[in-house]
């Protein structure tokens, strides 16, 4: 699979994240069929008050509020570190990531977000905090959708479930320049039951500044085993404020696909769901949580309506950013 966007007018920013996901049923039951208690799952929470998730080891730092208040609820995060978020045993799922820092774009985009699945050595999700966390540029907009939820003073949640057989391990670089303050939580089970098939989920972060005029702009590079797209988050700068950004489609190369794509859209703002233009308004699965200032940052999630691949694909859009999302099989 692969997935391009035409573009209108070649003098965009251009920022992509990718997210590339197949969900299981076991990950979904738990929103689906809330009264289960027979499930057999066992919840924890990994955060610098527990870093491992051990069970009954959280809230034993103390601070000058008494025992378990408050006493190691987030770190001085300085340039060139890197923290280890979490390294849990599976077999498990991660069900909520909340992050909070300081609301600065040069912050929310230094700090690079790594993910691993299963003992691999290279990192299947590799994106700038904001990005990862549903916007783009930096720019804090309070917004909800069915896979983040951002708070005006910077309460970032992802809610996409995450699975894995053997091993979740996230790491958070500081690339810039800058100390900020960070909390986080990751909130998972244990003793999930996934089929052999399961999909991880993968992120990539793309940008071109600036885009090339007529020249499609590769969301997704080409994937070469079984997948779903599940989204992305598209970020776009113009620098033509003469000419309209959006009349680009959407192109998705599928299972051999080559000169002509499976699927191909109208224009950007239509594949966001919206029309004539783009508007600040956000939904569930699409919208726009920000257009401003030429800056804009919107959304697509394919959760009711899935893009599935078999063998390879190309996803293509002719916009000029997006954060995506796609989960790909990996050996169980």
């Amino acid at each position: 699979m692969k997935m391009y966007q035409t573009l209108r007018s070649g003098i965009f920013f251009a920022a992509l994240s990718t997210f590339l996901a197949t969900l299981g049923m076991a990950a979904n039951s738990v929103i689906d069929e809330p009264y289960r208690l027979d499930t057999g799952l066992e919840s924890r929470t990994i955060s610098f008050e527990n870093p491992t998730g051990e069970r009954g080891a959280a809230g034993k730092a103390a601070s000058n509020l008494g025992p378990g208040r408050k006493g190691s609820p987030a770190i001085d995060f300085k340039p060139a570190q890197t923290v280890t978020l979490c390294d849990i045993t599976g077999p498990g799922t991660i069900r909520h990531i909340w992050f909070t820092v300081q609301q600065e774009p040069e912050i929310l985009r230094s700090l690079v977000i790594r993910g691993y699945w299963e003992g691999q050595k290279h990192p299947s999700i590799e994106c700038p905090l904001g990005d990862f966390m549903g916007f783009a540029h930096g720019k804090v907009m309070p917004y909800s959708s069915a896979a983040h939820s951002v708070g005006p003073s910077a309460g970032m949640n992802l809610w996409l479930p995450m699975p894995f057989t053997r091993q979740a391990r996230f790491t958070l670089s500081n690339e810039g320049s800058k100390n900020t303050l960070l909390f986080y939580y990751i909130d998972y089970t244990l003793k999930d039951k996934h089929p052999k098939n399961i999909g991880r989920l993968h992120v990539l972060f793309r940008r071109e500044n600036p885009t090339t005029l007529k020249k499609d702009f590769e969301i997704l590079p080409q994937r070469k085993c079984q997948g779903r797209f599940v989204g992305s988050v598209i970020g776009i700068r113009s620098l033509d404020t003469k000419h309209w950004w959006g009349e680009g489609e959407v192109k998705v190369f599928l299972d051999g696909d080559r000169e002509h794509p499976t699927i191909c859209g109208t224009g950007s703002e239509d594949y966001v769901g919206l029309s004539w233009g783009i508007q600040q308004v956000q939904f569930p699965y699409q919208g726009c949580s920000l257009n401003q200032k030429e800056f804009v940052s919107m959304y697509r999630w394919h959760l009711p309506d899935p893009i599935y691949w078999q063998f390879w694909c190309p996803l293509r859009q002719r916009d000029s950013g997006r954060h995506s999302a796609t989960q790909d099989r990996m050996p169980g």
